[in-house]
């Protein structure tokens, strides 16, 4: 079984970074629901980010696959306080959870959703191995202790798509 601890660092606790596009609510987990990703199963409403702005654009550039800059999306910071539970993912404890199927990372999170054991969970990513990407439950009755920043717009730099930089 994952650890459970409260969110880490000092007083202000644990900042994530979503970005999305701008077209839809940035953080409601509609689009999750729809589709269900790693760590939910289509049905579920989760709002997935990452604990660095770096590893939010890397899974960005991953789905989006256009070779292009994106031109609606924007970043929210989400201010997680310390007084809030947040339960990390140990890797070891879910084999498979990196498997394209994501059949064990899809049952280990919604079995996560259901019981409601923390507002957020601390996951592993795919493509920055020493990096965790972060889920949010939306239902989940602490997400009113959650400060959501204003849409910000993002700096893609042109030689991510492979344009030379002057």
């Amino acid at each position: 079984m994952a650890s459970r601890r409260k969110a880490a660092g000092t007083t202000h606790g644990l900042t994530a970074y979503r970005i999305g596009d701008s077209r839809y609510p940035l953080f409601d987990g509609r689009g999750a629901m729809l589709k269900g990703a790693r760590w939910s199963s289509p049905g579920h409403s989760v709002i997935y980010a990452a604990l660095t702005q770096a590893c939010a654009m890397l899974e960005i550039l991953a789905y989006a696959n256009t070779g292009k800059v994106p031109g609606h999306h924007k970043l929210i910071t989400i201010d997680i306080p310390d007084p809030v539970a947040v339960e990390r993912v140990d890797p070891r404890q879910v084999p498979g959870w990196d498997d394209r199927n994501h059949l064990q990372s899809r049952l280990y999170g919604d079995q996560w959703l259901t019981e409601q054991r923390s507002v957020a969970l601390i996951v592993p990513s795919v493509i920055a191995r020493h990096d965790y990407n972060i889920v949010i439950n939306p239902l989940h009755p602490d997400i009113t202790k959650l400060t959501v920043g204003h849409p910000e717009d993002i700096y893609w730099d042109e030689r991510l798509f492979g344009r030379p930089h002057d």
